[in-house]
């Protein structure tokens, strides 16, 4: 899929600390309380090694993030717990992705998603994985997402942490199937 030239004053870009303020206005917007995870937390996780976070901004403000970084198939990231780097990630896995209500609908979302897709085939990753929450599920569905049941007992309870309505879903990077 190929995107139009970025409308003038917006950027993407790697998510750095000077972000978080901006980035927890946009989780606050978009998530109940439960979701909702400390700076603390995102600073941790912004000093991971794997980590390839990104926001998107708007004439210096931050109006969505996409939380990720590089892992294993079927390892599931503790709600608010720090990102864990694998010696051989094998699978970018998607923590979080949040747009403010105010640019839904207009493809912001798409954007960093096929950004982050395209580093990970660039660093030899060949699928992507996720937590679907909150009914979020046909939203990835949407985006070649498909429903993965972990085998693993501890990936499974962690999952569980995350509601009744998780689920782990995964897709290719390239064309090939599961």
């Amino acid at each position: 899929m190929s995107f139009p030239p970025l409308p003038v004053g917006l950027l993407i870009r790697p998510l750095a600390l000077a972000d978080l303020p901006g980035l927890l206005d946009v989780q606050r917007s978009c998530y109940g309380g439960g979701y909702v995870e400390s700076a603390e937390v995102f600073a941790q996780r912004i000093a991971c090694p794997t980590q390839c976070s990104l926001v998107l901004e708007v004439q210096g403000r931050v109006m969505a993030y996409l939380a990720a970084y590089d892992s294993m198939m079927g390892k599931v990231t503790q709600l608010h717990g720090e990102f864990e780097p694998a010696p051989h990630p094998d699978t970018l896995y998607l923590h979080d992705l949040a747009v403010l209500p105010e640019l839904g609908g207009q493809g912001m979302a798409a954007r960093l998603l096929h950004t982050l897709w395209q580093g990970a085939q660039r660093r030899g990753l060949q699928r992507a994985a996720l937590v679907s929450v909150q009914g979020s599920q046909g939203f990835w569905q949407h985006h070649g997402y498909v429903a993965y049941t972990l085998q693993d007992t501890a990936q499974r309870e962690r999952l569980a942490a995350y509601g009744r309505d998780a689920v782990y879903m995964m897709r290719r990077l390239d064309s090939a199937p599961l």
